[in-house]
């Protein structure tokens, strides 16, 4: 009897260590990944279905960045550390700066350390270096890089710049508007040409402010202080001269508004928006009221330069230095991010051919490589080139100017913005409202 107990019990304990060996097993197959939608995971699974041979499976966690949910989980999943904690997670331009260079930057693994040949990889690349710069922590360590470039152009609508201006053509247009002349004065010129003719040149101030935002000299933050950069400064006086002189439709962006005029059925016709690629693809297209050229205001947009140079948003990738998978964490992140052949990401991003035998939308990515290799024809553009304009907007875009506060103090800025244009607040009380703001809720020190 003894004896068959003590078989029985041998029996057991070997099927146990052959359950815990298999879970740890698999465990040790499991790269978890920490996302804000599912365009990274979509991308990362992609890899995984084109490599059998790469042996592991993605458990991804999806948390979107709406009520600020993603952050404090990101940050307690980094905390908290072992088997459940991210090999690989993603932070947008938003927040980006507090994972490569502020309070979290620490957890962040710098890409040479994973096995990738980071510096020649970039050359060879041709990555935007305003991407690089935001990707880069306080010792000078690559430890993020995105998939996608989000350089500025202005986006005008073709059948009122021929009506207007007698011409559609982008250069042309970018002449008439200043572009790259680093001055708003051809701008408000044009603003005051279509105005007689009943257009307004952008939708709302939002669409002027992303391009201020990004191309001042300066953050918001200096030496720990609170710092109003002259040209975001300057911004009161852009606003209040496009609302006092009826060159817009008033409009936020984000709001109806702001859509409807996408459609071209605003309260006046208006020109153009200043945005990235991705502005284009995911939200003028879908706004546009129509799906093909000729329907609604589909086709009749084209690209210029923009007046300054600047970029609006972007995903960045980084790795966390405890990952015991970092050879298989360097792969996904080096096909996503640097990969230049036809078989990487990137390559299929700007193409549009994720999926295999279907035309998708194209994009402009980091890599210029890629994109001097690419076609960025695009029928919602007429049929233009639009990496003959966005490979330089990327180069002329800057990524010196951010601070890891940069999404609540840009709308402590416009809220003091509106309420001196409308007539709320002078400029002065305006000011100083939003230096209460950010010294009442942010530990930034503030002069007043």
């Amino acid at each position: 009897m003894k004896k068959l107990v003590s078989t029985l019990l041998c029996v057991v304990l070997v099927a146990a260590m052959l359950v815990t060996g298999a879970a740890a097993l698999a465990e040790d197959n499991v790269i978890n990944v920490y996302a804000f939608t599912d365009e990274v995971p979509t991308m990362l699974q992609k890899y995984v279905d084109e490599h059998p041979d790469f042996g592991y499976t993605l458990n991804t966690t999806i948390i979107a960045t709406t009520d600020g949910a993603y952050q404090p989980a990101l940050d307690q999943a980094l905390a908290a550390g072992g088997s459940d904690a991210p090999d690989i997670y993603c932070a947008e331009a938003a927040f980006v700066l507090k994972y490569t260079q502020g309070d979290a930057a620490g957890y962040a693994a710098a890409y040479e350390d994973l096995g990738i040949d980071v510096a020649a990889e970039i050359e060879a690349a041709d990555i935007a270096q305003y991407s690089v710069d935001i990707g880069t922590n306080p010792e000078g360590k690559v430890v993020a890089l995105g998939y996608q470039a989000t350089g500025g152009a202005f986006i005008y609508r073709r059948s009122i710049a021929k009506d207007v201006f007698g011409t559609d053509d982008p250069a042309e247009i970018s002449a008439i508007i200043g572009g790259g002349s680093g001055s708003w004065d051809k701008f408000f010129e044009a603003a005051e040409t279509l105005k007689a003719a009943g257009v307004g040149i952008i939708s709302g101030d939002g669409d002027l402010w992303h391009a201020v935002e990004n191309s001042s000299d300066s953050g918001w933050i200096v030496d720990g202080k609170l710092n109003i950069d002259a040209k975001r400064e300057a911004f009161m006086d852009l606003s209040k001269t496009l609302k006092d002189n009826d060159y817009h439709n008033d409009t936020q962006d984000w709001q109806d508004a702001w859509f409807a005029d996408m459609k071209g059925e605003g309260a006046k016709p208006i020109f153009g928006f200043f945005g990235p690629a991705w502005l284009i693809n995911y939200t003028m297209a879908p706004n546009c009221g129509g799906s093909a050229v000729g329907e609604g205001t589909y086709g009749d947009w084209a690209v210029c330069e923009s007046p300054i140079g600047f970029f609006w948003g972007g995903t960045w990738l980084l790795a966390n230095k405890d990952t015991q998978k970092a050879e298989a964490v360097a792969k996904l992140i080096d096909w996503v991010t640097l990969d230049c052949t036809e078989d990487g990401l990137q390559y299929h991003w700007a193409n549009g051919t994720m999926v295999e035998g279907e035309q998708g939308t194209k994009d402009v990515v980091a890599s210029g490589t890629v994109m001097s290799a690419s076609d960025g024809t695009v029928d919602f553009l007429g049929g233009q080139n639009m990496f003959d304009v966005f490979v330089p907007a990327n180069a002329n875009a800057k990524g010196t100017n951010m601070t890891q506060y940069d999404e609540t103090i840009n709308q402590y800025w416009r809220d003091a913005v509106r309420q001196y244009t409308s007539g709320e607040k002078t400029k002065e009380d305006a000011i100083a409202g939003f230096k209460q703001n950010v010294a009442d809720n942010l530990d930034v020190e503030v002069e007043f």
